[in-house]
């Protein structure tokens, strides 16, 4: 799938390059997932344009989307460090098209989990840059995140929080099977939660 024009201001698309074979990715019909490691998390906080060349993909002007923002780099980073390489796929996903030969395009969404797996949990979160909203991307990031956590005997629930007012988020959540279960831990904040046998018969 070729970027359309509306991502053409883009800051400096990178040739592609070998890529390491330990790293952790999801593939989905249109879009390449992968786990954010120190290395990433470094680039992005000193030096942002050098994302892209450990990516492999343009960085849209636009970045950093959403709530993944300077606090949510350092949450990474201090717990990647803290857990180790165990650690890594249960943070950071960085999102990106890839066009119809399967090769990376652009970065188009923030996304992972709160941490590893506790009592038989885990909590999601995605940010869609503005330029790639409305295209379905955040459902396709939502389920591809959910199918990997059920991969995971000791997942029974993934969690998702959203303020009541982000309409497009809601509708992400609703869309895939996620259930209303009621307030948040911060005011206008709602949790979401599917658990394993939900997601049979997901159209």
């Amino acid at each position: 799938m070729k970027v359309v024009p509306s991502l053409a201001d883009q800051r400096g698309a990178q040739p592609a390059r070998p890529r390491s074979a330990r790293e952790l990715t999801l593939r989905t019909n249109r879009l390449e997932l992968l786990a954010t490691t120190l290395a990433h998390i470094d680039a992005e906080m000193e030096d942002p344009p050098s994302l892209g060349g450990l990516l492999h993909v343009a960085i849209p002007s636009s970045w950093p989307p959403g709530e993944y923002d300077r606090n949510a780099l350092e949450f990474f980073r201090d717990q990647l460090r803290a857990g180790g390489l165990s650690h890594v796929g249960w943070y950071g996903w960085y999102a990106m098209v890839c066009n119809a030969s399967g090769e990376r395009e652009t970065l188009v969404a923030a996304a992972g989990y709160v941490g590893p797996p506790k009592d038989g949990s885990v909590e999601i979160g995605f940010s869609v840059v503005p330029e790639a909203r409305g295209r379905g991307y955040a459902t396709e990031i939502v389920r591809a995140l959910v199918e990997r956590a059920f991969e995971q005997p000791e997942i029974q629930t993934v969690i998702a929080h959203t303020y009541d007012s982000n309409e497009p988020s809601t509708r992400v959540l609703l869309r895939c099977r996620f259930l209303r279960m009621g307030a948040g831990g911060e005011p206008g904040v709602v949790k979401y939660q599917i658990e394993r046998n939900a997601r049979k018969g997901s159209p």
